[in-house]
């Protein structure tokens, strides 16, 4: 089986609650995602997705992802792209870095990968593990009564995992975090993310506030020493994220203890042949997971719930549905969220067929 075509396509996503907002002031009106669709000499095709999360959360943008495949897919023409790992080392040694701009095209291979198997990628990641996935739902930063209302919408729909926007004042989130936490329930969770948002001193007076409330505290600050200072800091538990972009960094913060979950995005960590080797290393060592993605639709939910599907279920401590947060669906046959769960697709490969009147027409065409 030999690559023949590999195109891209921009499609906007739209939220359903207008605007979505984290730390520094920093928000998203509209998604601007990228589907890489990958086509075969035997006509079977596989598609993938990367939605950098604004150009202004991670080293990534989403005229990057379409930038850096015009540099890259023509060195893919002619690989099999069921020789998944060869076809990984072709791409990082034709671009050096840029994880993201590789992401899609990874996914697209697992996607042809358990077609041709005929078996879900869930089953070529590991195996399925249980009857479903765990949803957490992120709540856009806001005032906190606004934030704490959004918590009672959301656990109508069945979440009880809730990733509390904050890294902005204080004093604010302070209080966003303890009027969300009046309106937990029992077994549910609370992840107040500071998605890198305070500096050293901020995070230390705000772990001090809510050392009382049943909270995991989530990358409060730019630097992994920062937050490992943090973390010496707090009895709270600790989830790092932005600075976990592979192995090495994983290593020395599993050596460090100092953190007991780690947030793994795909297409930070450059696909998901990556992210499984970052997954197995963090179930080997008994470190919790949450498995997701940037952002994204229908393509990358499906990938993430694959992915977290084939995770050891004791260590799976949430996932997401990023589909279920805009407007528009650009594929047939996603996981869609039910009670706040969803299930991977039992289909060979990912799944999904592209809505191709959605996609419309390609941005870039290399064949």
């Amino acid at each position: 089986m030999k690559i023949t075509r590999i195109a891209a396509y921009q499609v906007d996503l739209p939220l359903h609650e207008g605007r979505y907002s984290w730390s520094g002031g920093k928000s998203v009106d509209v998604f601007d995602s990228t589907v890489v669709v990958v086509e075969t000499d035997t006509g079977i095709m596989g598609c993938g997705e990367c939605c950098p999360l604004g150009p202004a959360y991670l080293p990534a943008y989403a005229a990057g992802v379409r930038a850096g495949l015009k540099e890259l897919a023509p060195s893919l023409l002619g690989l099999d792209p069921t020789r998944i790992d060869v076809l990984n080392r072709v791409m990082d040694a034709v671009m050096k870095g840029h994880p993201y701009v590789k992401s899609p095209v990874d996914i697209a291979c697992w996607d042809i990968l358990g077609q041709t198997a005929g078996l879900p990628v869930c089953e070529l990641l590991g195996g399925r593990d249980g009857d479903d996935v765990v949803l957490y739902r992120a709540i856009s930063q806001t005032s906190p009564g606004e934030m704490a209302a959004s918590v009672r919408s959301y656990r109508k729909d069945g979440y009880r995992r809730f990733q509390l926007k904050v890294g902005g004042d204080p004093d604010t989130d302070i209080a966003r975090i303890h009027e969300v936490a009046l309106q937990l329930q029992p077994g549910d969770k609370l992840v107040a993310d500071a998605n890198t948002g305070w500096v050293l001193h901020e995070a230390l007076r705000v772990v001090r506030a809510v050392r009382d409330v049943d909270v995991y505290i989530e990358q409060p600050c730019l630097t992994y020493e920062e937050c490992r200072a943090v973390r010496e800091r707090t009895d709270l538990p600790m989830v790092l994220d932005e600075v976990i972009d592979g192995l090495s960094p994983l290593m020395q913060a599993a050596s460090d203890r100092a953190m007991e979950v780690v947030n793994l995005k795909i297409s930070k960590l450059g696909g998901l042949t990556k992210a499984r080797q970052v997954r197995d290393f963090c179930t080997s060592l008994g470190i919790a997971m949450t498995i997701e993605d940037t952002w994204g639709g229908d393509i990358t939910t499906a990938a993430i719930a694959h992915l977290a599907h084939s995770t050891a279920s004791d260590l799976r401590f949430s996932s997401t549905d990023f589909n279920s947060y805009v407007t528009r669906s650009i594929a047939i046959g996603a996981p869609q969220r039910h009670n706040g769960r969803m299930t991977a697709t039992a289909s060979p490969g990912l799944g999904v067929t592209p809505r191709w009147d959605e996609l419309g027409s390609p941005v870039l065409d290399v064949h």
